[in-house]
């Protein structure tokens, strides 16, 4: 079974390609929900967070209050690091189970959608690497639409992850999402038949 890493970056439409992938019948993990997933009420993760920062990030109901935790890690860089030391590792364990139980399954691939897949380092797990690509300019645009935040906003978060080339520099395939949505279902189409071609 081929392991497809799905990336690109924020807002260059990786959430259009990866239903457009399931839709195509290709099982998609989503490191955005294992991230979730990890941190769920009664987990190592949760737990885990606790310990780091204490019971003050959590909500009333006691599950996990994003906010809170992304309010100390934005103001303490080594918060930021104890927590992806704590929780990436969890992340991974949980993506290669889900792996192994689609190859078990018999799939010819499976899709694994991380935003941040260069930036962790993990270029290296996969068969093929699909990055989802538009110009800096229409991220811009497409964030600021989305998050109703301001081009300077936008931008800081842009540039707070792997930039444009770096993340071409590792593809070995790139989906052009600059253009209609049609256009870009077709690029998925495309890539589909050969995923499937080449089990």
């Amino acid at each position: 079974m081929r392991v497809v890493g799905l990336t690109g970056g924020i807002a260059s439409g990786k959430t259009l390609v990866s239903d457009t992938f399931a839709t195509l019948g290709a099982p998609i993990i989503d490191a955005d929900l294992l991230a979730r997933e990890v941190v769920a009420p009664n987990s190592d993760g949760l737990r885990g967070l606790i310990k780091l920062f204490g019971d003050n990030i959590l909500s009333a109901d006691g599950t996990l209050n994003r906010a809170s935790l992304r309010s100390v890690i934005f103001k303490d860089m080594s918060a930021r690091e104890q927590v992806d030391a704590l929780l990436h590792p969890m992340i991974r364990a949980l993506s290669e189970k889900r792996i192994k139980a689609q190859d078990e399954l018999g799939k010819a691939y499976v899709v694994h959608a991380i935003p941040l897949l260069l930036e962790t380092g993990q270029q290296n797990r996969y068969d093929a690497i699909v990055v989802v690509d538009v110009p800096v300019t229409l991220q811009i645009e497409r964030l600021m639409a989305r998050d109703d935040t301001n081009e300077a906003d936008a931008l800081r978060i842009i540039n707070s992850q792997a930039s444009r080339e770096q993340r071409l520099a590792i593809a070995t395939d790139v989906i052009d999402n600059s253009g209609t949505v049609e256009a870009t279902v077709e690029q998925v189409h495309v890539l589909h038949t050969r995923f499937n071609l080449s089990m």
